[in-house]
């Protein structure tokens, strides 16, 4: 199958195309994940329904927004997720040890933060850590820059945090000013948007693709948002291209990010590969090239703890249900003989 330009525009390249070889019946036919629904998607494509509900096997699929799938049109049917070139996840909230899609095959992801108290840099490096996960080129995106006198002191900590990195500072409501941000929508290309409830992306959808999202404003108390989007969905752009929206995430708990957090925090990489011993932890083991360059005050010690922490977070996320499950058991085991010999022990000595 050639691809038409109707399916180049919503994103289709070689790469997907190269996934077709030998596929089956002309009735199945590629098309765009638009929105998962609860037993359903939405989705665009050539000749195939806007809606297809999903039972059995293509429940089992893991379908996220943005994701291409083949679509029998006799059934209709998903009949296969073909492979992502990126995909954006996070830990499941709760206690169960799940991976949650966020979004497949994306091109930009805007970062969005604002210049007030939700600025939080430790935040903008996990949003960076998925980006570069994914395989998406991130820009950081500051919102609300019309309600303070400077946002020059948020663009610069802002672009301290990975070298050559983009960052823009914008009115969200002011169609000139978030002109800066439709190279990245053209014709083909998906960008995506994270940041915290009420940073301003609801609004800044309604300005990149003409729509009217309901926007809701700031708590006046500690200036946090509440939550406008409650699901993920694709979206036109007036400029050809197609933009992902998601809730309001202040919990991002990182799974499976490791080297992409060697890219964020990259000075402290490039540092440790100096350290005397490789497995280095950079705490108190001589010859540590990153520890010196604390002292020296070349390195925030700050943006060390950070990573250490995003590190061992990774880490854990990225274990396996069974993983976990074989070190609690054996937790549990060390700690009933300590008990067990307190035990023995105490009896001795009466």
């Amino acid at each position: 199958m050639i691809a038409t330009r109707y399916l180049q525009d919503l994103g289709w390249r070689a790469f997907f195309q190269s996934q077709l070889v030998g596929e089956g019946p002309d009735s199945v036919r590629p098309a765009r994940v638009l929105a998962v629904h609860r037993g359903r998607i939405d989705v665009a494509g050539e000749a195939v329904p806007g809606s297809i509900e999903l039972s059995g096997h293509s429940a089992e699929l893991g379908i996220a927004v943005g994701d291409w799938v083949l679509v029998d049109s006799s059934g209709p049917r998903v009949t296969r997720v073909l492979d992502r070139f990126g995909v954006f996840k996070r830990r499941s909230a709760g206690t169960v040890a799940e991976t949650q899609l966020i979004a497949a095959n994306v091109d930009t992801l805007f970062i969005v933060t604002s210049a007030n108290r939700d600025f939080n840099v430790a935040r903008l490096e996990r949003y960076l850590a998925i980006a570069y996960e994914a395989g998406a080129f991130p820009v950081i995106v500051i919102t609300k820059a019309d309600m303070v006198d400077s946002v020059d002191e948020f663009v610069s900590r802002a672009a301290h945090l990975s070298p050559g990195l983009l960052v823009e500072a914008l009115d969200a409501r002011d169609v000139d000013a978030v002109d800066v941000l439709r190279p990245f929508c053209e014709p083909g290309q998906t960008v995506a948007l994270l940041g915290s409830s009420g940073v301003g992306k609801s609004t800044l959808i309604n300005t990149l693709a003409g729509t009217h999202q309901d926007t809701k404003a700031v708590r006046g108390d500690d200036q946090r948002g509440r939550h406008t989007t409650t699901g993920r969905s694709m979206h036109p752009l007036s400029t050809g291209g197609w933009l992902i929206d998601t809730p309001g995430m202040r919990e991002l708990q990182l799974v499976d990010v490791g080297d992409a957090l060697d890219d964020v925090f990259a000075e402290v990489f490039s540092l440790a590969e100096a350290c005397r011993f490789s497995d280095c932890s950079h705490e108190s083991e001589p010859g540590c090239a990153v520890l010196a360059a604390i002292e020296q005050g070349e390195l925030d010690p700050e943006r060390l703890r950070r990573y250490r922490k995003l590190l061992a977070e990774d880490r854990r996320n990225t274990e396996t249900l069974a993983e976990r499950r074989t070190r609690d058991k054996h937790f549990g085991k060390k700690i009933k003989t300590i008990l067990s010999d307190k035990r023995k022990e105490k009896g001795r000595k009466q």
